[in-house]
């Protein structure tokens, strides 16, 4: 497992986007929409064309601006998008998504969002018969799959793959003159569907169809795939169904405030998480700050429900990518002040209580706690958006070891001893539940909470070492 940012985020897998218009500049306008979802990924980013006959991809290290400095020369009425954080299959260029590969029913491109949890298995399955991987991603296993299949036409070869599979997968599929979405059973990672003038488009989030004018339709449904081509869309369901375990982290902290995933305004729960938070702490304090930006709306939320001022005490540094680890814990700290930075004249001699979404590890909370403090807060109250996150995501987060995980073997007052705040509320699994109040609490992956997972999960990751607090 690779944890190569001291950013103290749980960090999500990827987005993908696919758009199916004779009338557009499908480039453009897939580079437009893979941007707006810049946030689900940073470590890469590539775009597929088709023309009807050729499938021609364009990707590379970085965000999608860096990657894209010249628009893609190609033209076509077919393109699908995807931007990466790497969870399964290490950081390098072999492991950019979309993959393209060549089969005997023709060209394909496929961009995944989400985890597989029979990797392992699978992979050694395909060795054993002779298959040839080109990266360490559980995306390629699905590739190899499609490709193997002696099924008559793609959408079947899809589905006899996608038996075989376990885990979180949302996945854009191209071939020469179709577009594909498809959703795991579980609906772990969201998919939905929009319009434009002349055709479809499919993403991760709707700020995705926003970006491009397009019009949201619907919700992709859990274990349903869809195929877009000149006749239109057409829906299959390729398993059976399961009870739906939406990652209950959209809500939290991945999805954009602005998008609607499942029915749920994503600014609307974030909203309500900070009222909860202030039913549930009642704290007597001066001034309400966020970790931004993830903690900004419960923030609002937070101040709006305690009568409490909201003010901007600390300030992020917007031009500056993603902080790799350094070698000593001074200049980790100093990764953090360059990222982020305390507003003296805002929190000094107040007692604050600071928003953030979660606490995964504690490295990073502690450092800005110390900031505010020397800014010259007097009292830091720490309220969290999420409970404690005692067990690992396997579904497409990068928390699949349950050594990292700071609440998996220290108690709340441990934890506030820790990162050194005056008080630490942590929101309840029922104040969270209430606040996404369009999803049923029973259609939520509460699993890092709760140990309740909806799938077999790899035996040998699931406890780990101690986590030593320093």
């Amino acid at each position: 497992m690779q944890y190569d940012s001291i950013w103290d985020k749980r960090h999500e897998e990827c987005g993908v986007t696919g758009v199916f218009d004779r009338t557009l500049d499908i480039p453009r306008y897939v580079y437009w929409s893979l941007f707006s979802l810049q946030h689900r990924g940073q470590e890469s980013a590539g775009i597929a064309i088709s023309d009807g006959e050729w499938l021609q991809s364009f990707r590379g290290m970085g965000l999608v601006s860096e990657v894209f400095h010249k628009m893609p020369t190609a033209s076509g009425h077919i393109g699908i998008g995807h931007v990466r954080y790497s969870t399964t299959g290490s950081n390098n260029p072999s492991n950019v998504q979309p993959l393209t590969v060549y089969s005997a029913k023709g060209q394909i491109a496929l961009a995944h969002n989400g985890n597989l949890t029979n990797t392992r298995k699978l992979r050694n399955q395909l060795d054993s018969e002779g298959a040839i991987f080109q990266t360490t991603m559980d995306s390629e296993i699905i590739v190899n799959l499609i490709s193997r299949s002696k099924k008559p036409t793609i959408e079947e070869q899809i589905e006899e793959s996608l038996q075989k599979i376990e885990g979180a997968y949302c996945l854009t599929i191209m071939t020469k003159d179709k577009l594909i979405g498809v959703r795991d059973p579980f609906g772990f990672r969201p998919l939905c569907l929009g319009k434009t003038n002349n055709g479809w488009i499919l993403a991760s989030e709707t700020c995705a169809l926003d970006a491009i004018h397009a019009t949201f339709v619907r919700d992709i449904a859990p274990g349903e795939m869809v195929i877009i081509d000149d006749s239109g869309v057409k829906s299959v369901f390729l398993k059976e169904k399961q009870h739906k375990a939406a990652c209950v982290f959209e809500y939290i902290y991945f999805a954009r405030p602005d998008s609607v995933i499942d029915g749920q305004d994503v600014y609307q729960a974030r909203l309500a998480m900070g009222r909860e938070l202030a039913r549930e702490t009642k704290y007597d304090a001066d001034l309400v700050i966020s970790v931004p930006d993830s903690g900004t709306t419960a923030a609002i939320g937070y101040a709006y429900e305690a009568g409490i001022p909201y003010d901007q005490g600390l300030i992020k540094n917007r031009y500056m990518g993603r902080t790799f680890i350094q070698p000593d814990q001074e200049q980790r700290k100093l990764a953090v002040r360059m990222k982020l930075n305390a507003v003296s004249s805002v929190v000094k001699g107040k007692r604050i209580v600071m928003i953030d979404d979660s606490i995964v590890r504690g490295t990073t909370s502690g450092i800005i706690a110390n900031m505010l403090r020397e800014a010259g807060a007097k009292s830091v109250y720490m309220c969290v958006c999420a409970p404690p996150i005692e067990y690992p995501c396997f579904y497409g987060i990068d928390t699949s070891v349950r050594k990292e995980l700071i609440a998996a073997d220290h108690s709340v007052e441990d934890i506030r001893q820790y990162i050194g705040v005056d008080k630490l509320h942590y929101l309840s699994l029922d104040g969270l539940c209430r606040a996404i109040e369009t999803i049923p609490r029973c259609d939520m992956c509460l699993a890092c909470f709760n140990n309740s997972y909806p799938t077999s999960v790899p035996v040998e990751n699931e406890e780990g070492e101690k986590y030593a607090l320093e």
